[in-house]
């Protein structure tokens, strides 16, 4: 054992055990530890307790105060909403009625309005003209011949009563009279007929409208088998061909209000619902709903519009614009459930106006709807509900 020895001024001897000392530093390092931990301890718990508290500021532990509102259900305007395209109300091919030719004029161009009747284009009639001024001649010769034979039966009616004509030979120059009369009816029926044909080498017009398209150009041989040398729109009408659901389709009615905007303008037109298609696509559930319009020339066929049918009114819940959101998967709502948590329930919006957002599928409007803080959540979160009055 190891002994320090030492002397003090009064020569009184003090032993000091060396392994006492380190065990004593020991001790009170460990103490000292003990005590910091314990008050780091302590100020954290009060810490977390902070963060943890309703409202605080901490992070991972901040319940939000949530405002949201019980829509109920009311009774709006139902407005079907509807996308298509625009076409002619009666789009009439014009084509060649004659046996055709070569094309030696065009009268008119895709946007001329034409009468009925009018002539569109015409068609060499060179050889028809020849072939007319033949049969006309045929006609001024069986005339003559009829005017012959009649005087010649004349002449021997008169001399049958002398003696000097028979019987039989009267009948003769009778019969020939008649047969040169039929003459001249056949050579005009021929000469008539040639006329309609040379007639039908100008392509007409069959109804006043506008025309939407010309396919012919001067030059050009063209005969039955060529198709439409024109497109007509009977009267101008223009309408839209509207795709719904079988859902949507069951609400409409011929002689429904509509309101047409074509895309790309932001001008609307009133159009009226003038045929709902009897038959459903099997295959896409659809139904096509034709709404004629007066004409435009904002309205262009071929083009595509979108439709607002007003389709009566209905009983739904109605929500403030704000608390209707929509991603890539379509519109949503969050809700508020019995355990506050956060839910989204998918939706299906009818008519938006400034009252709000008619929501016809996905919600019955007695959930608790988030009014406006929906960007900020996500499904899951546990939130402090604040209830506002639905309007």
């Amino acid at each position: 054992m190891n002994r320090e020895s030492s002397f003090a001024s009064s020569d009184t001897l003090v032993v000091v055990d060396r392994s006492t000392r380190r065990r004593n530093i020991i001790i009170a390092v460990i103490v000292g530890i003990a005590v910091i931990v314990a008050a780091v301890m302590f100020l954290g718990g009060k810490g977390a307790d902070k963060a943890g508290a309703p409202g605080a500021g901490g992070p991972g532990g901040n319940i939000p105060t949530v405002t949201v509102v019980v829509p109920g259900r009311s009774q709006v305007a139902r407005t079907v909403t509807a996308s298509g395209a625009l076409a002619a109300h009666r789009d009439q091919p014009v084509g060649v009625a004659g046996e055709g030719g070569m094309v030696r004029a065009v009268l008119v161009d895709a946007g001329t309005w034409v009468r009925q009747g009018q002539a569109l284009a015409t068609v060499d009639r060179s050889v028809q003209s020849q072939n007319l001024n033949q049969l006309a001649a045929q006609v001024q010769v069986a005339r003559a011949d009829a005017a012959l034979a009649q005087n010649e039966y004349e002449r021997s009616e008169a001399l049958v009563g002398r003696g000097f004509v028979s019987k039989a030979d009267l009948d003769r120059k009778k019969a020939a009279r008649d047969a040169a009369n039929a003459r001249i009816l056949v050579a005009e029926a021929n000469l008539n007929s040639m006329r309609a044909q040379v007639g039908r080498l100008d392509i007409r017009a069959p109804k006043s409208g506008l025309i939407l398209a010309r396919n012919v150009e001067v030059g050009q041989v063209v005969n039955p088998g060529s198709g439409a040398l024109f497109r007509l729109a009977e009267g101008g009408e223009m309408e839209m061909r509207a795709t719904l659901s079988q859902q949507d389709l069951a609400f409409i009615h011929v002689g429904m209000p509509v309101s047409v905007t074509p895309t790309g303008t932001d001008r609307s037109f009133a159009g009226r619902v003038w045929q709902v298609a009897p038959v459903i696509d099997p295959q896409s559930r659809q139904g096509e709903v034709r709404i004629s319009i007066p004409y435009d020339p904002a309205i262009r066929p071929g083009g595509f519009a979108e439709a607002k049918i007003e389709a009566g009114t209905t009983t739904a819940p109605l929500l403030p614009q704000s608390a209707v959101l929509s991603d890539e998967q379509g519109n949503y709502v969050y809700v508020v459930t019995a355990k506050n948590l956060i839910e989204r329930r998918n939706v299906k919006v009818g008519s938006v106006s400034d009252q709000g957002v008619t929501v016809i599928e996905g919600i019955t409007g007695q959930e608790s709807v988030v009014l406006s803080a929906g960007p900020f959540l996500n499904p899951g979160q546990k939130v402090t509900p604040k209830r506002q009055a639905a309007r």
